[in-house]
């Protein structure tokens, strides 16, 4: 049986930090595959005619339903991430087979909310630049009134309770928080499972200290933690996002750490990405700001396209895939 044809979408430098060499091995043996950099979909669209298969990059063009006339044989796309959603159109998820790859991610990004939870709850930034200014007075000052910053045994309050929220509480299982979750489509027999109370997001608001953001960027989603919500959080408390930017206004928050009220660390700001260099939280006391660093790290992309190389062998073998996203999944997607 002759191999299925493949285009890879992704420039050579991106794709060499997703498939180094053993993964490039795998496609060789299973497909003749080609690169194609093309960010837009004319320039892509005369090599279409003969796929059988799309890999699929954050640098490769949207497609829209007109795809399945331009490709006549493509069966199969597989993403290399887990935001599908606006990258096809949704009648294509009926017309074709595509996945995503996005448990990779979500470990990631959990790993990057602990980090930042205990980082925070610690208040370590504070006691850093302490020890930057030319006094000892920090030392003392703990010596005779210790400090309140822990965060074993606290609650912790999350908004979202999917792949990323679960990730993150089995990661922390160890320091025995309890965790208080806002997630109007969440099972609520998850907290059989996971040490949960599910409650309405208006007493969460007035109960968050340590707030993690693991939410899909949906339109309900979307500008939730405006002005006035973050002004329900109590003083002093920490927001840590890792799931969208869209999901807070960042204007308003930036007006509430500048306050000194409220603290952040964010991995993420999109739609505002790159972060302008003059945006005034990149710098400001009581805010973590990394440059969407979660999933980034090579191994993780290495993890992405194994899983999208197991679907896309495992469709033309079987007919089967594990990680297919279909027209239901997407309203809950971002």
């Amino acid at each position: 049986m002759a191999r299925p044809n493949l285009i890879v979408c992704a420039g050579q430098e991106l794709f060499d930090s997703f498939f180094p060499a053993p993964q490039s091995r795998r496609l060789s043996k299973s497909f003749r595959w080609k690169l194609d950099a093309s960010r837009d979909l004319s320039s892509l669209k005369k090599k279409l005619a003969r796929v059988d298969a799309l890999i699929t990059t954050w640098d490769s063009p949207k497609f829209p339903e007109e795809l399945v006339e331009m490709a006549p044989q493509l069966r199969i796309i597989a993403h290399c991430g887990g935001e599908v959603k606006s990258r096809f159109a949704a009648p294509l998820f009926e017309k074709l087979t595509i996945t995503n790859a996005a448990d990779p991610m979500a470990k990631a990004a959990a790993e990057m909310g602990a980090a930042f939870l205990l980082y925070s709850a610690r208040n370590i930034d504070f006691y850093r630049d302490a020890l930057r200014k030319k006094s000892n007075r920090i030392y003392e000052e703990l010596h005779l009134h210790g400090n309140r910053e822990a965060l074993a045994g606290r609650e912790v309050a999350m908004i979202g309770f999917g792949r990323i929220g679960r990730a993150l509480i089995d990661l922390m299982r160890g320091f025995d928080l309890q965790w208080l979750v806002y997630d109007p489509y969440a099972p609520k027999a998850a907290a059989k499972d996971y040490p949960v109370r599910f409650v309405d997001l208006s007493t969460l608001l007035n109960q968050a200290h340590l707030l993690v953001l693991t939410a899909a960027l949906t339109e309900e989603t979307r500008g939730l933690l405006d002005q006035k919500r973050l002004a329900r959080l109590p003083d002093g408390a920490v927001v840590v996002n890792i799931a969208r930017g869209g999901i807070i206004d960042l204007d308003a928050l930036t007006r509430e750490v500048k306050k000194k009220r409220l603290r952040c660390a964010i991995d993420v700001t999109d739609p505002l990405e790159p972060l302008p260099v003059d945006h005034p939280i990149r710098t400001m006391p009581g805010a973590i700001v990394t440059p969407h660093i979660a999933a980034s790290n090579l191994r993780v992309r290495e993890q992405i396209a194994d899983v999208v190389i197991d679907d896309v062998e495992s469709f033309f073998t079987s007919g089967k895939v594990n990680n297919r996203v279909t027209t239901a999944m997407l309203e809950r997607m971002t």
